[in-house]
């Protein structure tokens, strides 16, 4: 309830704030376009005014290759892959089962055969069930780590019709690489899915593409951790980044993110070397035991 209640909460003051908000520079001086769901963006190009397009329309469709599609919702992202049979989905968004399937009905008349769950938030993968209802016959799949950690959970989403083996699934013609991220800052089932020959990674809630990391480095339980997935992001092969929120992503975009989090280790650090223990408040031994501590 409470991830529900946050979710609607955020949304509404972005849809009050709408008329009068201007867009936020560019964190990476990037080339922004017109949304189009017919002509592909090239590398390093972005959506223009998805702010505002994520507070205003049902949904934000982008071409991203021959097959891929970019697709957003009420902040929240993902992409789809259309083959000659059917269409591959990764992630079912929370809220967003209706809009996906307008969203791949526009591009083609084939339905959705097969689902990916890339990690165990149901932010992410909360409308399966939805999308089983449209597509009878839906195969999900998972990783071994997401699968077990579900029934560890004791989830009420649709379990995995197909545990991923190995570091690859093939869909049609397409391969699909999977990544298990090395550090848990996020997620303990985290993983990069690679649309091999696309150019296209998908990476949820690690890099919001032009935007300042996401509250708290993405809720990661680490700073240091954090880092290492953004290590690990670069030294991927990619093109086209997709990070479940934000923008159509570029290099340059993990260039900004190393820059802005040296500033902000600098910033802290001089902090730290400037500040003495406990001086930022009066009597703190008056208050708790972790007074000092907290407040430095």
């Amino acid at each position: 309830m409470f991830r529900t209640l946050t979710s609607a909460l955020a949304l509404g003051l972005a849809l009050t704030t709408t008329a009068s908000a201007q867009e936020a520079k560019s964190t990476v001086n990037a080339t922004y376009v017109a949304e189009s769901a017919t002509t592909a963006l090239a590398p390093g190009e972005k959506i223009e005014n998805l702010f505002t397009k994520d507070a205003t329309q049902p949904y934000i469709l982008q071409k991203l290759t021959d097959r891929v599609f970019f697709f957003q919702s009420g902040f929240y992202g993902t992409v789809f892959y259309v083959g000659d049979e059917g269409v591959l989905l990764i992630d079912a968004l929370e809220g967003s089962g209706d809009a996906l399937q307008k969203a791949v009905a526009e591009v083609t008349d084939l339905p959705v055969t097969d689902l990916i769950y890339t990690h165990d938030h149901a932010d992410h993968i909360a409308d399966a069930a939805k999308l089983q209802g449209a597509y009878p016959g839906l195969t999900i799949h998972a990783t071994e780590a997401t699968t077990e950690l579900m029934e560890r959970l004791g989830s009420n989403l649709p379990r995995a019709d197909q545990v991923i083996e190995g570091d690859t699934l093939t869909y049609e013609d397409l391969t699909v690489r999977v990544v298990p991220l090395n550090a848990e800052a996020h997620a303990h089932d985290h993983a990069a899915f690679i649309l091999e020959g696309t150019g296209v990674v998908h990476v949820p809630d690690v890099i919001n593409p032009d935007q300042p990391p996401f509250w708290s480095f993405a809720g990661a339980d680490s700073y240091l951790g954090y880092r290492d997935l953004i290590a690990q992001i670069d030294s991927l092969e990619w093109d086209y980044l997709s990070g479940g929120h934000g923008n159509v992503g570029s290099r340059d975009g993990i260039a900004f993110y190393n820059r802005f989090l040296d500033d902000l280790e600098a910033a802290v650090g001089e902090a730290l070397g400037t500040i003495a223990f406990g001086t930022t408040v009066e009597n703190p031994a008056e208050l708790n035991a972790h007074t000092a501590y907290l407040s430095t």
